[in-house]
């Protein structure tokens, strides 16, 4: 990718998700899979999602694509999915809900748009945000994640390496958008990690690992037992699945575990060792971790306020990860860049 930022995201993140209602919804389901539901909507950054329930008691949950979506990145989530199904089964992703025709997906049409929908099966658990962070919880995060990077390692598809903005690779893109950042201090911090990430991460990107990632490994999108928050029980939202460097993927999923008190790298020290066991990182894609984590720290503030500015309506979902990705940004302040290093590589044995 060249250094040379563009101000062009996405259209996926410029229009609006898909505006059904929910007897529409209720209707699609009952017209494609024979079952009466109720429909309750979720939160969703571009795309519609909708829980719905059963009379037996059983739960799913609809998807249906933003018109923006190119029906084969859609495709690609699905497949995705199916080839976790078979590779990990210990993996708990979201199943796929065949149709009474047997397919896995179809076209709901709605203002003249066909948009790509899907029904998938629902998780049991909490969000792990708001639970209580432990050294165990942070190594079965990391496990997790390992688990499934090594699965999808072997998956491939046409549409693997389409343009998202959230894929670390396209980080240096986001700089002509931090004018909305309106405290300068935390602008100036942004800029600096962009800056960084140019100079030193993009001219040894060629020679990292690519393969298919999750890239979005939140506590949004981890759910976790009700009585064992130590216990992983779901993973939701392939949304932003790509083919990138392996390295980016655990650094988006140790930007969220920076601790707010104590020594900043703690719990991302704990995932960081377990993911290794499972899925080794090499020792000279590690070495840019620290300075990864912080790329995910700038992005996060500068897409939120972005698209907070544009979708006010939507801010508070917007920016839910916005404070603890500013604070997350500080704390990593507080070490040089040599002992985050050193930290992150004691962790993977490397000294």
């Amino acid at each position: 990718m060249s250094a040379t930022p563009t101000a062009q995201p996405n259209p996926i993140f410029t229009t609006s998700a898909p505006a059904f209602t929910l007897s529409e919804l209720v209707a699609l389901v009952r017209d494609r899979y024979g079952l009466e539901t109720r429909a309750t909507l979720l939160t969703s950054e571009r795309d519609l999602t909708a829980r719905l329930d059963a009379a037996d008691g059983e739960s799913f949950v609809l998807k249906i694509a933003n018109a923006a979506e190119d029906p084969g990145v859609a495709e690609f989530q699905n497949r995705a999915l199916r080839h976790l199904e078979g590779a990990a089964p210990e993996v708990p992703a979201s199943r796929l809900v065949p149709g009474l025709d047997g397919a896995h997906e179809f076209l709901a049409q709605r203002d003249g748009n066909a948009h790509f929908a899907r029904l998938l099966t629902w998780l049991p658990g909490r969000p792990l945000y708001g639970a209580p962070q432990t050294g165990t919880q942070m190594r079965a995060l990391g496990q997790m994640l390992g688990r499934l990077a090594r699965a999808l390692e072997t998956f491939h598809h046409p549409s693997e390496d389409h343009d998202i903005v959230w894929d670390i690779r396209r980080a240096a893109q986001l700089v002509p958008l931090t004018h909305h950042i309106a405290d300068r201090d935390l602008r100036d911090r942004v800029e600096a990690v962009f800056a960084r990430f140019v100079t030193r991460i993009q001219p040894a990107e060629p020679g990292f690992r690519h393969q298919v990632v999750h890239n979005d490994f939140n506590p949004f999108n981890i759910l976790v037992d009700e009585t064992d928050p130590d216990r992983i029980t779901g993973i939701l939202d392939f949304g932003d699945l790509v083919a990138t460097p392996a390295i980016y993927d655990l650094a988006v999923a140790a930007s969220y575990q920076v601790g707010a008190d104590g020594p900043p790298l703690a719990p991302v020290v704990e995932l960081v060792s377990a993911y290794h066991a499972v899925h080794p990182v090499p020792e000279g894609e590690l070495d840019h971790l620290f300075d990864l984590i912080q790329t995910r720290h700038a992005m996060s503030i500068t897409i939120g306020e972005w698209r907070a500015h544009r979708y006010p309506e939507n801010a508070p979902y917007i920016l839910r990860n916005r404070a603890r990705a500013a604070m997350a940004i500080g704390r990593c302040a507080e070490l040089s860049r040599g002992e985050g290093i050193a930290i992150l590589r004691q962790a993977c044995g490397f000294g």
